[in-house]
């Protein structure tokens, strides 16, 4: 356990549900993992009891990636914890592979609708479909742009030209609308719905006053910092500065509570993590404004940001953060961007 971590508290210990099980949080309220084929090895999905319509079943948050080994994983599970129990309704945070990858199959499997914010649903729909501007061609143009130029990292990243659509096969093509402060009943417990921004197009995190549970998706996790990056689709955007903010929407959530997060353990100290991920990305600005006394492009920043060897996988985020702290400067005024001769976008102090 890392300092900060020291700082928050772990109701369930060191517990963690094996793949294909379920472990109870609450009342009606299960938590399972299912495996992601990443560094980051795994994903928490949410169970829920739930009657619709004089139905009773489940009601399930995030699907996980489609990997033949999380399909195995819900095969033992609608054999064992989930015998019987159909699955009434799928909701998503947002439209991540791990999150959505499956949605599609468990919707058609039990003829079950798929509510999740307009936002995610649209973003999903097109890039399962590769569509220009989300597919791999666009990414390797923007990641020249911000002086990406080593042959072979170029090359690792044109093979992941299928990687969303590889991950997530198919999207529910239709879709239940969840909007900001939208109140939600899932099994008699009632369910606020706070948007965020700046992880992905209208992440959907989940509260619910009776317990004081948070189903916090990718906004608020206990261990690492969530990805906030600029993408090829948004070339000109802000992500950090719609992140930050959105953090300012879980301040009315009283201390104790019980956070469910999408990678991690759950965990209570919500505010405490919330000034720790400000506080990280505040010195993450300041090294970013030193360096570029000089002019720096995004992969330039990289290294000052992420100080270990990464992947083909992990420096396409690398680029994307360290372009995101660079806008967050940018907009406010602090650097000023050039072009160069080479094409290549940097950043200097002004």
């Amino acid at each position: 356990m890392n300092p900060l971590e020291s700082q928050l508290s772990y109701p369930f210990g060191d517990t963690i549900p094996p793949i294909g099980t379920v472990h109870d949080i609450a009342p009606g309220l299960r938590w399972l993992r299912m495996p992601l084929p990443f560094a980051l090895d795994h994903i928490n999905l949410w169970l829920m009891d739930d009657g619709v319509e004089g139905r009773e079943g489940l009601a399930l948050v995030d699907c996980g990636a489609s990997t033949e080994a999380t399909r195995a994983a819900w095969e033992q599970l609608f054999k064992g914890a989930m015998a019987q129990q159909p699955l009434l309704r799928v909701f998503a945070t947002h439209c991540h592979p791990d999150h959505v990858g499956l949605s599609g199959w468990l919707c058609e499997r039990f003829k079950a609708p798929f509510w999740t914010s307009a936002a995610e649903f649209g973003f999903a729909r097109m890039m399962a479909a590769a569509l220009p501007g989300v597919d791999g061609p666009s990414a390797i143009h923007h990641f020249q742009r911000h002086g990406l130029v080593d042959p072979a990292m170029l090359e690792q990243m044109q093979g992941r030209r299928n990687y969303y659509p590889s991950l997530v096969p198919a999207v529910p093509p239709a879709y239940t609308r969840l909007q900001d402060g939208q109140r939600v009943d899932i099994g008699g417990r009632e369910w606020r719905v706070i948007t965020g921004f700046g992880h992905s197009p209208e992440h959907v995190s989940l509260y619910a006053e009776a317990g004081h549970i948070l189903i916090s998706g990718d906004m608020v996790l206990p261990r690492i910092s969530t990805n906030v990056s600029v993408f090829a689709v948004e070339p000109e955007g802000d992500p950090l500065a719609q992140y930050l903010g959105s953090l300012d929407k879980f301040a009315d959530l009283p201390d104790d509570t019980l956070v469910l997060p999408s990678h991690g353990k759950p965990f209570r100290g919500l505010h405490v993590r919330i000034e720790q991920l400000r506080a990280h990305h505040v010195a993450r600005l300041e090294e970013v404004r030193a360096a570029c006394t000089e002019p720096r492009s995004a992969v330039d920043i990289v290294p000052l940001m992420f100080r270990r060897q990464l992947d083909a996988h992990q420096l396409s985020f690398a680029v994307g953060e360290a372009l995101a702290h660079l806008h967050t400067l940018w907009y406010s005024g602090i650097l000023e961007r050039v072009t160069g001769d080479d094409g290549i976008i940097r950043f200097k102090l002004r």
